[in-house]
C-alpha cells in the first residue's frame, strides 16, 4: 500500500512538472493564438484539420538517422517516419536547413527525478519557433499520434490524460531516450522545440508526439546541462525517404 501511494504521488508530481515545462516552454505560441494580431496564423493552424496528410510536406515516409553533436560528443537518433510522418518530416526539414546548429538546450530538468532535456528554440527562452523564410510566419505542425492497431495516425487531438478520461494505447511511447515535440496547450502548436525523455514518462503518451529515439549516446544526453549548445545536427542516412 505504501509503495502504491508513493507511485501515485510520483505520477502526480510528474504531471505538475510537465505543466510547467513543456507547456510553458512554448507559452508565446499560446499567447499568439489569443492575440488579435495573429488571425492569419490561427486560420493556418485551423486548416490543419482539413489537410490531406498523404500529400503533406515536409514528410518522412520511412526512417532516417540523425547525428547530433554536443560538447564534441555524438548522439545518434533514429527518426520514425513510419508512425509519425509529419512530425518526423518537420524535424528532418529543420535539420537539413541547419536550423538547430548552435541552438541551446534551454531547459533541462533532472531533479527530483530525471525528466527531459529540451531544446530547439532559436530565441533560447522557451518561447521561440521556426519562422518560414518564404511566408515570414511561424510554422506549426499538427499533433500526430498513432494508436496501436490503427493503420494511420490521428491528428489534431490529445489522446492522453489531457484529452481523455481513458487514455489510449499509443505506438510511440515516452520511454527513456524518446524524442518528442514540445508544444503549448493548443494541440497543433508544435514548431521546432523538441525534448529527449531522461526516463520513462508514460503519463505523456498520447498528448505529445514522439517521433524518434536515441539509439547511441544516451549517457551524453544524461550529462546535458542548461545552456549546452548543439554544435551540429545532420542526417546520416534515410534522406531518400524525405519529401520536401
Amino acid at each position: 500500500m505504501i509503495k502504491t501511494r508513493k507511485n501515485y504521488l510520483r505520477t502526480f508530481l510528474n504531471i505538475i512538472f510537465i505543466s510547467s515545462l513543456v507547456l510553458t516552454g512554448c507559452s508565446e505560441i499560446s499567447s499568439k493564438f489569443n492575440s488579435s494580431d495573429s488571425k492569419r496564423e490561427i486560420n493556418s493552424t485551423q486548416q490543419m484539420h482539413q489537410i490531406d496528410v498523404n500529400n503533406y510536406t515536409p514528410r518522412l515516409d520511412s526512417t532516417a538517422v540523425v547525428e547530433m553533436s554536443i560538447n564534441d560528443s555524438s548522439i545518434i537518433i533514429e527518426i520514425n517516419g513510419r508512425e509519425a510522418p509529419i512530425t518526423a518530416g518537420n524535424f528532418i526539414d529543420l535539420v537539413e536547413r541547419g536550423f538547430y546548429n548552435g541552438l541551446v538546450f534551454h531547459r533541462v530538468i533532472k531533479d527530483p527525478t530525471p525528466f527531459v532535456a529540451q531544446g530547439g528554440d532559436p530565441d533560447g527562452t522557451g518561447m521561440g519557433g521556426f519562422v518560414d523564410p518564404k511566408t515570414k510566419q511561424r510554422r506549426y505542425i499538427p499533433l500526430e499520434i498513432k494508436l496501436e492497431n490503427d493503420e494511420k495516425p490521428i491528428y489534431n487531438q490529445s489522446l492522453g490524460i489531457q484529452g481523455s478520461a481513458s487514455p489510449k494505447s499509443v505506438v510511440l511511447k515516452h520511454k527513456r531516450g524518446s524524442v518528442a515535440m514540445a508544444r503549448s496547450a493548443m494541440p497543433d502548436s508544435a514548431s521546432s522545440q523538441f525534448y529527449v525523455a531522461l526516463s520513462d514518462l508514460d503519463f505523456l503518451n498520447g498528448d505529445y508526439a514522439v517521433f524518434g529515439t536515441v539509439i547511441e549516446g544516451m549517457k551524453i544526453v544524461d550529462n546535458i546541462k542548461e545552456g549546452d549548445r548543439i554544435s551540429s545536427m545532420h542526417v546520416i542516412s534515410g534522406l531518400e525517404n524525405f519529401k520536401k
